[in-house]
């Protein structure tokens, strides 16, 4: 089975991240059968035998990462088929792209709880929530000013946990590549 792992603050080769093969090799040498990093944002698509076997190969990996290149940031696993399901839906498929600057999707921490009605927008109006999936917001970031607004910033803020964020087409690239 594939999955994917999205890591919150991991830029390939940049100070306290791994590059591109140790990366690879910290999925491999803790038990993935295959593993490619897609971009440099650190996602990293891997195969394991089970969603446990995967949360394992993740968690073990993320310590070695911590212990080679110093990198201390959570990750977020998703199976590849939970992303096709995702990417199925076209859930911007409404939103015209010249309106917006981008559309992203948000990793929620595995112990978010969005009670409630969360805030649906900044007060600025440079994010906007459109969807909430239970594990993941969708989200679409207007440019005001010289500055586009961060979802990740918005949702860490509000729900006071770690999340990472992806521009849309990332995801619908990687399922495209992957699925």
């Amino acid at each position: 089975m594939r999955y994917a792992a999205f890591f919150r603050n991991l830029n390939l080769g940049r100070r306290n991240c791994p590059d591109r093969a140790q990366f690879e090799q910290a999925f491999l040498e803790n038990g993935a059968s295959a593993a490619a990093s897609f971009l440099t944002n650190g996602t990293m698509v891997f195969e394991a035998r089970s969603r446990r076997a995967a949360e394992n190969i993740l968690d073990t990996a993320s310590t070695s990462m911590a212990a080679s290149c110093g990198l201390r940031e959570p990750a977020f696993l998703r199976g590849i088929d939970q992303l096709a399901a995702l990417v199925e839906t076209a859930p911007f498929e409404a939103i015209d792209p010249a309106t917006v600057f981008a559309c992203c999707v948000t990793f929620l921490h595995r112990d978010a709880v969005v009670a409630g009605k969360p805030p649906s927008a900044t007060p600025r109006g440079d994010v906007e929530v459109i969807a909430i999936t239970g594990s993941e917001a969708l989200c679409i970031v207007r440019k005001l000013g010289k500055s586009p607004g961060s979802p990740n910033a918005f949702l860490e803020k509000t729900l006071a946990l770690p999340a990472t964020t992806r521009v849309w087409n990332t995801v619908v690239r990687l399922v495209d590549k992957h699925a």
